[in-house]
């Protein structure tokens, strides 16, 4: 009762806010990341997925400080994120009833947990510059108060995008090619590579002003390349062919 009597609500408003606002890449991953399993594994395939990769992202924030000055993380994470993306789109055409069930759960749970754990580091980060407005022995609890609340939203908009898919495949390949967006974009970012990136690029942002739009030139390269090696990748998968009619014995 002590707890919440002392906690700061508006400092939760703003983690759940800032969870949700930020959960919309998560839920797409995980939707990307289920999209070839049997219907009746969706459910477990989005259940277990999110609490790994919630337990991460709780336990990143015990350092999230820290996270701000490691150089080659971003790099890591972008490039994570990049091959998730070509891997996730490679894999579209896959016929989900030649592999066993079980082994694409246990993909499925393991690709949302690393995509999420590289996708997580800024968002750990606004979450816990957040948090860091609250009590020094609050700040834990919020953080993990506000992320368990905003469980059901990234589930049920994982289940949604999901529903979607099904009835648009177009939209994984822009998913995948949103991965590579965000890949692109937390590369440049890095502190040990982002001054050499600013001087070769002669700008590092595409400007649309008819449409509103000012997209980021490394992420804009990303998703250009998630899509192409995705493609390339697709390409080179052997294709089962179909048993000719009459062949069996």
């Amino acid at each position: 009762m002590e707890f919440l009597q002392e906690i700061s609500w508006v400092v939760v408003g703003q983690i759940i806010l800032i969870d949700i606002l930020l959960g919309g890449d998560n839920a797409i991953v995980i939707a990307l990341a289920c999209k070839n399993l049997p219907v009746e594994m969706r459910s477990k395939g989005i259940l277990y997925g999110t609490m790994g990769a919630i337990v991460i992202r709780i336990l990143l924030i015990t350092f999230a400080v820290s996270l701000l000055t490691l150089p080659y993380l971003k790099l890591i994470g972008g490039l994570l994120l990049l091959w998730i993306g070509a891997k996730l789109l490679s894999d579209e055409g896959d016929d989900a009833g030649d592999i066993d069930g079980g082994d694409r759960l246990a993909t499925a749970i393991k690709t949302i947990i690393v995509a999420d754990l590289a996708m997580s580091i800024d968002n750990v980060i606004a979450v816990a510059s957040a948090a860091d407005q609250a009590h020094a022995d609050h700040k834990i609890l919020l953080v993990t108060f506000g992320i368990m609340v905003s469980i059901p939203v990234v589930i049920w908009g994982s289940s949604f995008i999901l529903k979607v898919m099904d009835r648009i495949p177009g939209l994984v390949t822009a998913g995948a090619a949103l991965l590579g967006y965000l890949g692109g974009s937390m590369i440049s970012g890095d502190l040990a590579i982002a001054d050499t990136v600013a001087s070769l690029l002669p700008t590092s942002a595409l400007h649309f002003p008819e449409l509103g739009l000012r997209l980021s030139l490394t992420g804009t390269m990303g998703a250009l390349l998630v899509v192409a090696a995705g493609w390339w990748l697709a390409q080179k998968t052997p294709k089962e062919e179909p048993p000719v009619a009459g062949s069996e014995t």
